[in-house]
Parts: structure tokens; sequence; C-alpha cells
């Protein structure tokens, strides 16, 4: 009796707990910074982008004019309208001031599918800097693949891939494909006369209430137009129609507009890319307010875009070339990662370890999350001396049993962490405008390299201990009214703190481990390079659990590879029904985890679902020598292992409107079962497919698809082959040198595949002709470490 009043208490406050969170846009600590009020103020001033003043073709420098407009409104029978009106200078003495600003404005050209746009609302008179954001800190210069030429309206510069006009009067920048087809191009006040809707084109504001500065840079939209990508976005997955505000957040949950993971970056139906080079809160109106307008407000006083031209593929590869491209994970993070909130103690983690075996679960991975310090949830980095007797021999023995150790923290330290005052005396925290901290938590500054090697001290204490891999969690709230070390504000810096977060533990993991892996949750541009992230607090629902595949969806479009999720949902013990179905889910995604408020591990639920789950992951682990190859495929090419249909099928109208399934690289499509049904309706793009579970043949188009044994749909292209191995309780114990291919053919008489094994430095093509009633091997490139069985 005593113990069902102590569970039902501690579930009330459970409860409680989970039904707290941040609410929208009222303006308490950390609520993400929409910039868009700032384009609708009256008491601004906005300077809209009307003619190329000069410009030097040689060099794609020149300067813009700029005019002068205020907001005015005007009655009209009871409905009070807006417009923009010209405004005369407001500055005293008049003679020092310009009316009408001529302001810098540059073209340059990073590859033939890569134009740079640089405008700036003002003089710029800091030191020019390398950006966090790109691979070695610039863009390169490819010119030489451009051809100029003066043409009637102004200056046109072609490559093989495209075109790009700047016109002089009124000023405008075209962007066309190779076939001159228009894909996009700033709008001009003339654009947009003919409309009733008092629409901003390219322009900047200047604040009145401190006289800052912001851009607008705002370009056209087609009637088809359909817009993806701005991070892990859990919101509608085309984002024609939406007003998106990146601004890094702890969102709590997987179901509301705000994101863990923000990307100022994303791709058009209609055959680009934009990236926004900037780290300052950024709000974009993808035809929101108007339809016809894409309105970049970007609260820097300059605006630095990147336009990819090209198909998806094209541009990710493109976008990663420029900002990076992740490493290639370990072997054993492509495993089973068991965890819950949270193992206490070294006996439990030796427990499940042993479950693991016992119940025949294969896994790679344990993790201990909030509760291997002394005190749950306060991060010291050190284990609990009460109850870990031997960190380094319980480490030691689950590697031997093919278990890595995965270990939680945070870079915030509360005032009764017993590492709080060394990190304020040494100066190693974020402070505020009088030199103090800005919130109660000492939170660690990483633009300090003083903050680095002391942080990164603690985490290779840890990694020389033997553990694997370190969960980066949190790290959504760099302070956004601190001072950092470098001299910046929150305002350039809260958005690159993920960033700065996530690189200080990648760098010292490789630096002793020799693997890139963290375990992160927040990131910004540039973030790819540093693998893996999962999804964050996911709801123990069906909608939840539909919401973290858009979310994946959309993060996979804005440039990372490698993403997972608390299969089964994190906030409240998981109903068995859904972690069933999301059970297979977790196992087609790139890498996979079981954690949340537990139980978690399968045995504590019925015996038919340790089963099914089982099976679940005997089938990822027969699988592995795909999951593999198509990593390094992925990572090699800046493509998402959870991918959008689109992406291999960008001919396929049909492709770009689905948002509930998913291709698992580029040959296995996988729809899972978001509610408790036996079978659903499943989008197949062109050709034939084959269930990987059943054999049964489809064509393209919709299908109503029975699941198979295991819970989910899964097809494989037709004119595929699928590596599988040997199933093995950790890939520690896997043989790569007998692997089984699978062929799966409808009417193909040849079959394709990839084929990456452990420690080896090329990614191999695998290609099987029909011969008779079966299929051999073209080559074999890997002869001397593999022998393979031919199966279909």
């Amino acid at each position: 009796m005593k113990f069902n009043k102590l569970f039902t208490l501690l579930s009330l406050l459970l409860y409680t707990c989970v039904s707290i969170a941040q609410l929208q846009n009222n303006n308490t600590l950390n609520t993400p910074q929409d910039i868009s009020k700032d384009f609708e103020d009256y008491k601004n001033t906005y300077y809209l982008a009307d003619e190329l003043a000069s410009f030097n073709p040689e060099t794609g420098q020149g300067t813009i004019k700029y005019l002068r407009y205020n907001f005015a409104t005007r009655q009209a029978f009871n409905n009070m309208l807006s417009k923009l009106t010209p405004s005369i200078a407001n500055e005293f003495p008049s003679t020092e001031y310009a009316v009408s600003p001529e302001l810098p404005f540059s073209v340059e050209f990073i590859s033939d599918r890569t134009i740079r746009i640089k405008t700036s609302s003002g003089p710029q008179f800091k030191k020019q800097e390398t950006s966090l954001m790109l691979v070695d800190g610039v863009a390169k210069d490819a010119r030489n693949l451009w051809t100029y030429s003066k043409v009637s309206e102004g200056h046109k510069y072609t490559s093989s891939k495209g075109s790009v006009l700047i016109t002089e009067k009124p000023w405008h920048v075209y962007i066309y494909d190779a076939s001159g087809k228009l894909l996009t191009s700033t709008l001009h006040l003339d654009d947009v006369k003919s409309t009733y809707t008092p629409v901003t084109p390219f322009s900047f504001v200047r604040r009145a209430e401190d006289y800052s500065r912001s851009m607008d840079a705002v370009f056209s939209m087609s009637p088809e137009e359909k817009i993806f990508g701005c991070g892990e976005s859990f919101t509608q997955f085309n984002k024609r129609g939406q007003k998106v505000i990146l601004w890094t957040d702890d969102a709590n949950g997987v179901q509301n507009e705000t994101m863990y993971k923000p990307i100022p970056f994303y791709m058009s139906s209609r055959g680009y890319g934009v990236f926004m080079h900037h780290s300052t809160p950024i709000t974009v109106d993808f035809g929101k307010y108007f339809n016809a307008a894409n309105s970049m407000m970007i609260g820097d006083d300059e605006a630095d875009l990147f336009v990819f031209i090209g198909e998806p593929k094209d541009i990710l590869d493109e976008y990663t070339d420029l900002t990076g491209k992740p490493e290639m994970p370990p072997l054993w993070s492509f495993g089973f990662w068991m965890s819950r909130i949270t193992y206490f103690s070294e006996q439990e983690g030796r427990d499940i370890a042993t479950n693991l075996r016992k119940h025949k679960i294969p896994s790679d991975v344990i993790h201990f999350d909030t509760g291997w310090f002394e005190t749950d949830w306060r991060c010291n980095y050190e284990f609990s001396k009460n109850r870990f007797d031997d960190p380094a021999k319980m480490i030691a023995d689950m590697k031997a049993d093919g278990f890595n150790v995965c270990l939680w923290q945070l870079p915030y330290f509360t005032p009764k962490n017993t590492l709080f005052n060394e990190i304020i005396e040494k100066g190693l925290a974020v402070k505020d405008k009088k030199g103090n901290i800005p919130y109660e938590d000492a939170t660690l500054d990483f633009t300090n390299p003083k903050t680095i090697a002391w942080y990164q001290e603690k985490i290779a204490s840890l990694l020389k201990l033997g553990v694997g891999v370190i969960k980066v969690d949190f790290g959504e709230a760099g302070p956004a009214s601190g001072i950092y070390s470098n001299g910046k504000t929150g305002f350039y810096e809260h958005n690159l703190y993920p960033l700065r977060y996530n690189k200080a533990v990648a760098e010292i993991t490789k630096e002793v481990t020799g693997n890139s892996i963290i375990w992160a949750r927040s990131t910004w541009a540039g973030s790819q390079r540093y693998p893996l992230h999962w999804g964050g607090d996911a709801a123990t629902t069906n909608t939840a659990m539909a919401s973290t595949l858009r979310g994946g969806l959309s993060l996979g479009l804005s440039g990372f590879s490698f993403w997972s999720h608390d299969v089964g949902g994190f906030t409240t013990k998981s109903p068995e029904d859904v972690y069933r179905r999301w059970t297979p889910f977790g196992m087609l995604t790139s890498h996979v985890r079981s954690h949340g408020e537990p139980p978690t591990e399968p045995w504590e639920y019925s015996k038919a679902f340790l089963s099914g789950f089982r099976d679940a992951d005997n089938m990822r682990y027969k699988l592995m020598p795909y999951i593999y190859a198509q990593a390094k495929h992925a990572s090699e090419n800046g493509l998402p292992m959870l991918r959008a249909l689109f992406v291999e099928y960008p001919n396929d109208p049909g492709a770009w409107l689905v948002d509930d399934q998913y291709l698992f690289g580029s040959d296995m499509l996988v729809a899972p079962l978001f509610e408790n049904v036996t079978e659903r309706k499943v989008y197949l793009p062109d050709g034939k497919w084959i269930d990987y579970q059943t054999g049964k043949v489809y064509n393209k188009g919709w299908h109503t698809i029975k699941a198979g044994a295991i819970p989910i749909i899964a097809l494989v292209k037709d004119g595929t082959v699928i590596p599988h191995i040997k199933l093995a309780q950790s890939t520690k114990d896997m043989d790569w040198s007998k692997i089984e291919l699978k062929v799966y053919t409808a009417d193909t008489t040849e079959a394709k595949g990839y084929l990456y094994l452990p420690n080896d430095s090329e990614l191999h093509e695998l290609i099987l002709d029909k011969k008779d009633s079966g299929f051999v091997l073209k080559n074999n490139p890997v002869s001397e470490k593999t022998s393979f069985k031919i199966t279909n």
C-alpha cells in the first residue's frame, strides 16, 4: 500500500513537471527572438534598395543606392491601411548624413553552382574574421568558372550550371538555371506596385530606439514553389506559407514551432537553395504575409547569402562542401543504444548489460544519463563514489562484452555544484553587462580558449577512463543578454553556442579516442561536421512519433547525415502499443536509442513485446553492412540517411508531397505505422518496389500495404542488392569475412549496391548481373577480405 501511494505521488510530480514548459511569444527568459516586428514598426525608417550606383564586373563589387521610406496610415471605410511612403531626412545637421545612401554590394562565385551575394546597411569597421560556420573559416573563390558579359539590362555571369543577371535600374539580382529558367530574384518596390498589400522589398531597417540596422533580403516566389529545411522543424514539412524563427531553443517537445536545431538554410522545389550566413536572430517569412515574397529578415546589419543552383542532391552537396561534411562515425555507434532516465549505479548498469545479453537483444551502447554523479543532475564529471565502486573496471568489463559507455553532461552549473566557484573565479562563464553572470547558473563561455581547455580536460579524463561517447545535452540557452569573452553579445553568440559546444566535445573525443562522435541535442549551421544529433524530448504519442519523423526529414534537408530519436518517446512511460510501432522506425534510422522515463527496457514489457523488439533489433543488426555502407555514402555526399523521397526522385511530383515516409539510405523505402493499425497508404516513386518482409512487388503510385511480422512497411527498390551479415549480439562480434548479398529484382537484370568494410578507406559499388535463375557478381573488389553468398 505504501509503495502504491509513493508511486502515485511520484507520478503526480512527474506529470506536473512534464506539463510545465515555456510559453511562446511571452517575453520570458530565452523566448525565441522574432525580429520581424522591427520590420513592421511605424517608428522605424526603411531603406529600399533602388538602383545599382556603381559596379566593377571584374571584382563583382559595387554599391546600391537606397531610398528612404516610412510607414504611413490611411483610413478607408473604417479600415486602417498601411503604406510605405517616401521620407525626408530627419538628421541634424542635414549636411552630414546621406538621405539616400550608397552602400556596398558584391557578388562572388564559390563554385559553378554557388553564388555569394553580400549587401551592407552601413560601413563595416570590424576586422574581417574567419567564420566558424564555414570549412576552414572561408569560402573559396571560383570566379574562373563563370563568364562575364555586358548586357543591355546590366551585367551577366554564366557558368555551365546557371547564370546571374544584375540589372542597374531598378536593381535586381536574377538567378537562372542552365536552361534559362528563372529560379528567383530580388524584389524591388516596382515589382509589388500592382498589389494593395504593403510589401517591403529588398531593404534594411534602421530602428528608432537605438539606430541599429538589420537587413531584409526579399526574393520572389513562384506559384508552385515549395520550401524545405530550416533545421529540425516540427511544423508542416513544406515551409511555404509559414514564418520560421531561427533561434536555438529548448523546445520542450517535438510538436511546436520552436527548435532545438534551427539551421539558416533551406531549399526550394524550384531548383535552388539558400544559406543565410549569419548567427543573429533570423525570421523568414516564406510567403506567409504575402505569398509571392520570401522575406529573410536578418538581425545582422549585413546580408550574406549563398545561393545554390541544382536538384536537391546537388544543393546538399554544395552546402556541405561549404559548411562541412560529417566524418564517418565508428561502427559500434550504429548498434542499439540502451538508456533511460536514468541508471543510478554501477550495479544497475551491469544488470542492464547482463539482461541485454540474457534476452538476446543485440546492443552496443549503455548510456548513463543524469544519475551517475553524487547528486542527480549536478554535473561535476565525477562518478558517485557511493554507487560506482570501480568505474574504470565497469567500463572495461562492458567493453569486453561489446558495450561502449555513454555519459550525460551539460554546460550549465548550478550554485551548489562543486565546480561553480572555480568556474566563476577563473572567469570561465558568460558574463552580463556588469561583469556578473546573467543566470543563476554559470554557463560555460566557449568563446574563451581557457574555458575550452578547462572543459576539454574534464571530458578527456572520462574518455581516458574508457568512456566511448559523451552526450552533449542542452546548449540552447547561451545567454542572449550575455557578454562573451570574444567581446560579442548574445545577439551574435546565442545561435553559435551549440556549434561551439559540439565542436569542443567532438574535437577532444577525436583526440583521445580517435572517433568523431558525440550525442548532441542542439545545433547551428556547421554542427553536421560533428555527428551525431538526436531529436529531443518527444511525447509518448502517435502524433509525437509522426512529428519526430517530420523533424528528422527537415534536419536531413539541412545538411545532416546522421540523426536519431528517443524510441518510444521520452516524457512518460511509453504505452506498449506506441513503443511497439516506434521500435522498427528507430531501427531503420541512422542511429537508434531507447531512452526516456522508465521503463524503457524491452523485458519490462510483455513477452510479445520483448519478442517483437528482438525481431526488429535483429533486422537492424543483419542489415548492418547496408547501414554502414549507406552511412559512408551519405557522409561523403552530404546526404541524409533518413531521406525525403524527393531527394532521390526530384522529377516525381508526388515525392514532394510526402512527409510520413522516408528513404533509409538510397534503396529502402520505409513507412512507419503512426496508429494502431496493420496497414496504411504508402506512396511509391518511379519504378517497382519489393516488400522487404513479404517479397510482394508493387508499381509506382499509391497503395494500401499491410505491415509484415515486424510492424513497419519497408520496401526495396527494384534492381538493388542489400548486403546482410550473420546476426551477432554486438558489432564487435560481427564476421565481415562472410557477407550475404540479397538481390531484390522484379524486371531488372542488373542489381547494384554499396559495401563498406570496417577499417577500409574506400566505399565499393557492387554490380550483379542476372544469369539463368540467379545473379552473379561482376567483380569482387574485396576478394582478399570477404566472400559472398548471393541469394534472390
